[in-house]
């Protein structure tokens, strides 16, 4: 079994709307090869094909959203929040260790959490082709009104 990687976001994140992609590389630096960059999805989509891949082999799935920016500011705007995001998450990071190791308990939170909420447990199934063709009809959708 592989890795997943993805922004744990509130439920009422406008990022949750954006267009997701899905990076699979190695999982460890023994294998050498090139990502692969998968997309656009929309997340749900994005995460059902992730889990899928990685839940029958040794890779890391990045998931992460397609920030559409239409001029140089707007990335530069996104590259600053993201540094902020990166600072801040350091420092908690660094406050944690404090109090212990709390690496150690997040997985089995998340399973709780998973199961408390009624999600089945193992990998979501992928997603029909007729699935993820709709969803790209939605995303060409939000990318072409995005700005107007």
């Amino acid at each position: 079994m592989g890795a997943l990687v993805t922004l744990d976001l509130p439920d009422d994140s406008p990022m949750l709307g954006l267009p997701w992609i899905i990076t699979f590389g190695p999982l460890d630096d023994a294998d050498e090869w090139e990502p692969v960059v998968c997309g656009p999805y929309e997340r749900p989509h994005a995460l059902a094909l992730a889990e899928s891949v990685v839940a029958e082999e040794q890779l890391m799935a990045v998931v992460e959203p397609l920030v559409p920016a239409l001029s140089p500011d707007e990335i530069r705007g996104e590259i600053a929040a993201a540094r902020i995001a990166a600072s801040d998450e350091a420092a908690r990071i660094e406050a944690s260790d404090l109090y212990g190791d709390f690496d150690d308990v997040v997985d089995e939170e998340l399973e709780a959490a998973a199961e408390a909420a009624g999600e089945p447990a193992g990998p979501r199934p992928a997603p029909a082709e007729a699935e993820l063709r709709a969803g790209f009809a939605r995303i060409a959708k939000l990318l072409t009104e995005k700005g107007s």
